[in-house]
């Protein structure tokens, strides 16, 4: 379930009650929580049922305070509540990700209507993520907030360095948002927010199903003046299709602590994957391998209590991404197809905001260079620059580096239940010329009672070509160095409503680009895919979802959650060049409808089932697939088994790439 949040004001759960003469004004400008199990329903309960009573109530509790806002998302440089922000952010909370049958995080991602997943490997082995019709390469990923987007390839981006139990929710802004996370936000952003309690504790969790498929992960949660969390995971399988094996694992280290004056935030995680990597690239061969490595720490401070309600965040952050490429597995050498990159990307960025008379006002700026060395992507280094490759006799004998610098500012006007958010992104990048550019952009929402909220919006936006796109030159594939950004104008708008029991939003884009990227067959004659500007490209389109939650209407209903969610887009396109086939812009997924069904079963026993179906132009034939899980939830322990592609339907998300028919997983976690 997608859950729309309206209002992140600071909320106050009463755990013990206090006698002391202050404790009042802990209350004071904050929405309070109290739980309460009438007499009755404690009198009444028979002893095998009171646990599914108090477990349904807590459920119940636990939505409505995510409703009143225990939950603070991220929508503006300044901090609004959602109940004032313009933006409607969809959350999807770490309840729906442990209820549903998913793996990963891709997996998540394919219950959002308006989110375009198209997977290549099982268990996020690559994936390509895209939000309203826009592509791979046109949103910005983010973790706690910090950027950790691939501009090597977008391919590689999501490569995330933690685990489903490391999640506390997953954030999706849909639509352009440059003037709040700059330009590689260019259809959407995603961000992933790791869990902060800080309650001591482990949790363990090991699994295993089809194709020889078996792995872990643990976290650890430690307290003290530093609240630290350290998790851990691995995976293998042979693969569910021909040369689809994998072995995965990662490391995530977060920790905080807080001072009067300044809260201090760390992060480090690093993921790896060697992969079987079938026909990703080219149908022409199916014997391709990988094996990539992401590095992403970052240390921030929030300095306050300084001067009123003035808050500075400085932020420093490193990424490193590692890409081994084989068009043979085993076969080295250019010649081979056999490629080697090696990227780093480091920044600093700060963002500062302030309340006054006229309202809220926000300015900030980041400084974030790109550096890659590589056997194919950037310029040709003299031969005397050539840099050694570990656990290789090639060198690395290409580079290229590009600064982005960017400045941003705005400002909000809240009066009663009107909102008005405007802002600017000034952005100037090396690696297209010294001129300074803008990207406006300006949201606005209207409130006429609690339960309705209404919303439109405008913003521009550019993306600078990838690595990828400028310098590929292979059998298959051929860049262009000449390739000018993308730009875009992003029109917003729709309605919410919620009450008890119901969430409903409906929305409508209109998104006019320009100079867009695409990789394409010129003509039925050509034999390689070639990166070009394919002109004016146009995506409007719809989402619609609905949300019940029953127990809210009755605690005891079987039925604990109901979703439904459909999204179409229409396309035009515009272009002087000569087009036969697409391989990403023009291959929009068209149709998406989307439904879940959450329900008891018997004592701690329930279930989740999941449908998709869609259809996606240029040749594609629609599929649907069904997911469930059985889920045996204790305090301490659970026990679960999943079901991927229950029908066994044989589907294609890119190209010539099949998936896998029906996987089975089974597991146990340990909370302790």
């Amino acid at each position: 379930m997608k859950q729309s949040i309206f209002n992140s004001q600071s909320s106050l759960r009463f755990k013990r009650f206090s006698n002391k003469g202050y404790a009042l004004f802990a209350c004071l400008g904050r929405v309070v929580l109290v739980g309460v199990l009438t007499v009755p329903t404690l009198s009444h309960a028979k002893a095998g049922t009171l646990t599914t009573h108090v477990e349904a109530a807590a459920d119940t509790l636990s939505r409505k305070e995510m409703k009143l806002d225990e939950v603070v998302v991220t929508g503006s440089r300044a901090p609004l509540t959602a109940l004032q922000s313009a933006k409607i952010v969809k959350v999807i909370t770490a309840d729906d990700i442990h209820r549903a049958a998913v793996e990963t995080v891709n997996d998540v991602l394919k219950l959002a209507t308006g989110v375009d997943v198209r997977q290549r490997g099982g268990f996020g082995v690559q994936t390509d993520i895209s939000i309203n019709g826009g592509t791979f390469d046109q949103i910005a990923i983010l973790l706690n907030g910090v950027n950790i987007s691939n501009p090597q390839t977008g391919h590689n981006a999501t490569d995330f360095p933690v685990s489903l139990s490391d999640i506390e929710r997953i954030e999706v802004l849909e639509g352009a948002a440059a003037r709040v996370f700059g330009t590689s936000a260019f259809s959407g952003a995603i961000n992933i927010v790791t869990r902060r309690n800080e309650d001591k504790g482990l949790d363990l969790n090991v699994q295993a199903g089809s194709f020889g498929t078996v792995g872990g992960d643990a976290r650890v949660t430690l307290g003290g003046k530093v609240k630290t969390h350290v998790s851990a995971g691995y995976m293998r399988s042979d693969g569910g299709t021909t040369n689809s094996d994998f072995d995965k694992g990662h490391v995530f280290v977060d920790a905080r602590m807080s001072t009067r004056h300044a809260d201090l935030d760390f992060q480090l995680g690093v993921s790896q994957q060697d992969y079987g990597a079938s026909t990703f690239y080219s149908a022409k061969y199916n014997d391709q391998w990988e094996k990539t490595t992401h590095l992403v720490t970052s240390l921030g401070a929030t300095i306050k209590n300084v001067y009123r309600d003035l808050e500075i965040k400085p932020t420093v952050y490193y990424n490193k991404f590692i890409d081994h490429y084989q068009l043979i597995h085993g076969k080295t050498g250019a010649q081979a197809g056999e490629n080697y990159h090696n990227l780093d990307v480091m920044g600093a960025s700060v963002n500062a905001h302030m309340s006054w008379l006229l309202g809220k006002t926000a300015v900030g700026a980041d400084l974030r260079h790109e550096h890659i060395l590589s056997t194919a992507y950037g310029e040709l280094m003299a031969e005397r620059d050539w840099e050694n490759i570990h656990g290789s006799d090639r060198k690395y004998d290409h580079k290229g580096s590009r600064t982005n610098a960017s400045f941003f500012a705005e400002h909000n006007v809240i009066l009663g239940g009107f909102t008005l958010s405007a802002g600017v992104l000034a952005n100037r990048n090396t690696g297209l010329d010294s001129r300074m550019r803008f990207y406006p952009g300006i949201d606005l929402s209207y409130r006429p009672s609690d339960a309705w909220k209404l919303f439109a919006s405008w913003n521009k936006a550019l993306r600078m070509p990838t690595y990828t796109d400028l310098y590929t030159a292979n059998s298959v594939q051929q860049g262009d160095r000449t390739l000018r950004p993308e730009r875009n104008d992003t029109y917003k708008t729709g309605l919410s409503y919620r009450t008890q029991g119901v969430e409903a939003t409906a929305s409508a884009f209109y998104s006019r680009g320009k100079d867009m990227i695409d990789w394409v067959y010129a003509t039925a004659e050509s034999t390689k895919y070639k990166a070009m500007n394919i002109g004016r490209l146009t995506n409007m389109g719809y989402n619609v979802e609905v949300a019940l939650h029953p127990t809210e209407w009755v605690a005891s209903s079987p039925i604990t959650a109901v979703t439904l969610g459909y999204a179409r887009i229409h396309q035009r396109h515009a272009t002087d060049e000569p087009i036969y086939r697409s391989l990403y812009a023009l291959e929009y997924l068209r149709d998406k409808f989307t439904a879940s069904l959450s329900h008891r079963i018997w004592r701690a026993l329930s279930a989740r089932w999941d449908m998709r179906w869609q259809h996606r132009m240029n040749g594609y034939h629609p599929y649907a697939k069904v997911d469930a899980k059985l889920l045996w939830r204790q305090p301490r322990y659970e026990l679960y088994l999943k079901a991927d592609n229950l029908t066994a339907h044989r589907y294609y998300d890119l190209g010539g790439v099949r998936q896998p028919g029906l996987w089975l997983m089974a597991g146990a976690s340990i909370h302790l």
